[in-house]
Order: C-alpha cells, then structure tokens, then sequence
C-alpha cells in the first residue's frame, strides 16, 4: 500500500541524511511503491555497462541512484 507523498516531480529538495547531506537538486523521479526519491546528481554510483548499439565500447556510466523519502526535504521557494 503505498502513501500519498508531498514531494512530486520537478521539486527542488536538500538531502538531510547521508553521504550526501547537505546538497540540494531537483527530483527526476518519484517511486511511490518503495517509498524512495531519485534526485539529479546525488547518491551517484558508478554503473558498468556492457556493449551494444548505442554505446559500441561499452565501460562506466554515472548513474543516480534512489534516495529513501526520509532523507530529503522539500524546499520552499
């Protein structure tokens, strides 16, 4: 069952928990289910990618990944 969220698409939110506390970004998506955030260049990993037609070397791709909704708030403005 997941919960009605404040936080939606395109909010700008700062991190309050974490390795990256502190930083602020805009929410690329929301996973309601899950109850967890991705936010645009926090908590990035770096992802290897094998090769294929778009990427014909394939190597390392920067990737964000979910934050938990608990550690971001929303800012005003």
């Amino acid at each position: 069952m997941a919960v009605k969220l404040k936080i939606k698409k395109g909010d700008t939110v700062k991190i309050i928990a974490g390795d990256d506390k502190g930083k602020t970004g805009e929410v690329l998506s929301v996973l309601p289910k899950q109850n967890k955030v991705i936010v645009k260049d926090c908590k990035v990993a770096k992802k290897t990618v094998k090769p294929s037609e778009e990427n014909k070397d394939g190597g390392f791709v920067n990737k964000e990944m979910p934050i938990d909704i608990s550690n971001v708030a929303k800012v005003e403005g």
